[in-house]
């Protein structure tokens, strides 16, 4: 397979991976999570802590997931990380839940959420969600088959557009006067009477904010120094997120009365308004737009080459299409169009948060799968160059697996349902794995 990641074109720097994991994780969650993360806490200290809380865990995952992806910097990121510890039946299982659901049902979900704020910033007719979110489907799409290059730009330049009205909020809502009275300490979860349950709800509501960070791995195979700059820019980026959102997350809880913020969808308007006026609200939803722009194209940037190497492994049916890259910009063009095409047909499904909520459980447990490498590759491989290894081992990765364990436990005993099915749909791959299999056992005799 190193042999097929040399056919891509090796153009990114540490920047653009940087605005690709920020931009995958920052995307309307910043804006919108406050609501659910609130409703579950019932406090804002203890609001405060959850979200210093999950990013601890996030980076302490960040930690041990650059140290695989330095000592293993190839296309396909956490598949072939996967696949390299475990075996291709487990990496093919899971290139086959992010290539079917996961990628697709990110865009989709994503893109009405953009067609959405559209409408709302224009004063637009609502019949027109389903054609801007599928137009900027297929325009994404298109703008990425320019290479590489492009789409990381996309990346940069969104990255920095989406941080000025969060920066402008952060910054001037931390300076002005506010009647409403903040306690940080003791954390309590205010009227709800079980604090551990209180703790749990909140602490997955903003674990599923951090989802994302791990795609820039799929870019490996198109980085100028994958072994420097991979492992710097999800440390560095998930550390930033963090702050992003902590921060945030205290300027809408001292801008609005605590109890005014639980479940409700328009909170961060309704702070910018107090902070800004009138004018707040509409910087807030093109901050959003933005956000979740460059969301979008993270997504349809890094979920083609899940497919292309499948395609290039001979993985799966239809290999020498998937693996089929553009003649002059190197770009897996078929692997997006199916994505493309899955985006587009669950935009007409209309609602997406038990698929991705779904395939967010199932990448965790993928992600515990990866924590745990990290141990074996140490043992059995104790010679393998490492250009980054992990700082204080083995406290971070015992500390990724006791967050990761506890979310998908905590998933299983409150969403079985939304459990079982991400299993059954991911268990599903096991089938046309293996007809592929036979197919080419057939072909070779």
């Amino acid at each position: 397979m190193e042999n097929e990641a040399e056919k891509l074109k090796r153009e990114l720097g540490f920047f653009p991976a940087l605005s690709t994991v920020m931009g995958l994780v920052i995307g309307g969650g910043v804006f919108f999570k406050i609501s659910s993360v609130t409703a579950a806490t019932g406090s804002a200290s203890l609001t405060i802590f959850v979200w210093l809380l999950s990013g601890f865990i996030t980076i302490n995952a960040g930690l041990s997931i650059a140290e695989l992806a330095a000592a293993l910097p190839i296309a396909g990121g956490i598949y072939k990380y996967i696949e390299y510890i475990y075996g291709k039946i487990p990496a093919f299982l899971l290139a086959w839940a992010q290539s079917v659901i996961y990628y697709p049902a990110g865009i989709s979900a994503l893109s009405i959420i953009f067609a959405t704020q559209v409408i709302n910033l224009c004063n637009l007719s609502a019949s027109l969600q389903i054609p801007i979110a599928i137009t900027l489907v297929v325009f994404l799409y298109l703008v990425n088959l320019l290479g590489a290059r492009v789409g990381g730009s996309i990346q940069s330049i969104s990255l920095i557009a989406k941080l000025i009205p969060i920066v402008l909020i952060v910054v001037v809502g931390l300076f002005t006067h506010s009647s409403n009275n903040i306690s940080l300490f003791p954390i309590t979860s205010g009227s709800h009477p079980d604090f551990w349950s209180s703790l749990g709800g909140g602490l997955l509501a903003t674990m599923f904010a951090f989802d994302g960070w791990m795609n820039v791995g799929n870019l490996a195979g198109e980085m100028k120094k994958p072994e420097k700059d991979l492992s710097r820019s999800i440390i560095i980026g998930l550390f930033l997120i963090t702050l992003i959102y902590v921060t945030i997350s205290f300027v809408f809880i001292k801008e609005l009365p605590f109890h005014l913020i639980p479940g409700n969808q328009n909170a961060a308007s309704e702070a910018a308004i107090n902070i800004f006026g009138n004018i707040g609200g509409k910087i807030v939803t093109i901050g959003i737009l933005v956000s979740v722009f460059g969301a979008v194209n993270g997504y349809t940037m890094t979920g083609p080459r899940v497919g292309y190497v499948l395609g290039a492994d001979d993985q799966i049916i239809f290999s020498n299409f998937f693996a089929k890259l553009t003649k002059h910009t190197s770009i897996p063009a078929n692997a997006g169009l199916v994505q493309t095409i899955i985006a587009i047909i669950m935009v007409f499904m209309g609602s997406f948060d038990f698929l991705t909520d779904m395939l967010v459980f199932v990448m965790w447990i993928f992600s515990l799968m990866m924590f745990v490498g990290v141990f074996i590759l140490r043992k059995k491989e104790p010679e393998l160059k490492r250009p980054y290894k992990i700082n204080f081992y083995p406290i971070p990765p015992i500390i990724a697996i006791i967050g990761g364990t506890y979310i998908v436990i905590s998933t299983l005993f409150r969403q079985p349902v939304l459990a079982v099915t991400g299993i059954v749909i991911t268990l599903l791959g096991l089938p046309i794995y293996y007809l592929h299999q036979y197919n080419k056992k057939k072909r070779s005799l």
